[in-house]
């Protein structure tokens, strides 16, 4: 999912590991499932790709619905994903 979500965004694993302050090497490792990014660095990644970690990370129930989320956002272009995002942190803000 992490490459899907780096080729939908544009991005080649050099921009990507810029963007998220870490090795180009290490977001390879990532995408060939070798290694499981930290929970400090996933949150990096998904902040790059102009997502939310909304998706429950806690007990998270990958073959359906957070899948399911996943998949959505992916399919939103980075556009829509930071206007998504945008929107969200106004409403936020909003009810505050």
């Amino acid at each position: 999912m992490l490459r899907e979500a780096r080729l939908r965004a544009g991005l080649t694993q050099a921009e990507l590991a810029e963007r998220a302050a870490t090795a180009r090497s290490q977001i390879s490792r990532y995408e060939n499932g070798s290694v499981l990014p930290s929970l400090e660095t996933l949150r990096r990644l998904v902040r790059v790709w102009g997502l939310e970690l909304g998706f429950r990370l806690y007990n998270a129930d990958l073959e359906d619905h957070d899948a399911t989320l996943i998949a959505q956002a992916q399919r939103l272009t980075p556009e829509e994903r930071v206007d998504r995002a945008v929107r969200s942190v106004k409403h936020v803000y909003a009810l505050r």
